[in-house]
């Protein structure tokens, strides 16, 4: 039987598409999400799902929360590490190598979500893949994110404009947890950071931890996941 070819509607509704950026700056993917969110809006291109690492940096979010950061931009700068504002809801976090970083360019109205969901939506999706290594990560009914004890292993921010979001979630995979002594992570005292790599004691390929992650995307949102090429 000859099969009949999606709409762009239908298409849209049925698929979600995930690249896979490899290691690249902060202010370079941001630029990109913006470019995408945009033809998103247009429905030009369909939800995104990125997949990449970022080079050592520090990101504030919208709030007011240079208090959150403890070093001086010299000290930063020493180490190798960029300061950046951003646009995303939170306060400071880290990104850096051994962190899977995700965002997601998805309007929301074609999963029948508000903000609130989809935060759940992507606090579930690693909570699942978090699982797969065989650690019970749960949640903070105050704070975003997702914690093992009072350790935080998962950061959440998003933004939304019109409808579309940008941003995502950031998993510590065997990122270096020393760097997070610069930053009071999330503007939370009291607690800690941890890692798949200091609960297991084993380093999972980034890809691994990606694929697993790009499967219950999928999964959670109702969505075939289809990989385009890089930078499309």
């Amino acid at each position: 039987m000859k099969q009949i070819p999606m709409t762009k509607s239908q298409y849209q509704n049925a698929v979600m598409e995930w690249q896979d950026l490899g290691r690249m700056p902060y202010r370079e993917a941001w630029s990109l999400q913006e470019k995408l969110r945009a033809e998103r809006s247009e429905a030009v291109i369909t939800d995104r799902m990125l997949i990449v690492e970022h080079p050592p940096v520090i990101t504030m979010g919208r709030k007011e929360c240079i208090a959150d950061v403890v070093s001086t931009e010299s000290t930063l700068s020493a180490e190798g590490i960029e300061l950046i504002k951003s646009n995303r809801g939170g306060r400071a976090t880290y990104h850096g190598p051994g962190q899977l970083v995700s965002y997601f360019i998805c309007e929301l109205s074609s999963f029948g979500m508000g903000v609130a969901d989809f935060v759940f939506a992507l606090e579930e999706m690693c909570i699942r893949t978090l699982a797969d290594f065989d650690i019970c990560a749960t949640r903070d009914p105050v704070n975003p994110g997702l914690w093992v004890g009072t350790d935080k292993i998962v950061a959440i921010g998003l933004n939304v404009s019109h409808g579309v979001t940008q941003h995502g979630l950031a998993l510590n995979v065997d990122c270096d947890l020393a760097a997070y002594r610069h930053i009071i992570a999330c503007g939370i005292h009291g607690r800690g950071i941890t890692s798949i790599e200091r609960l297991t004691g084993q380093r999972p390929q980034q890809s691994a931890v990606g694929q697993r992650l790009i499967a219950h995307a999928g999964e959670i949102l109702s969505r075939e996941m289809k990989s385009v090429t890089p930078l499309a």
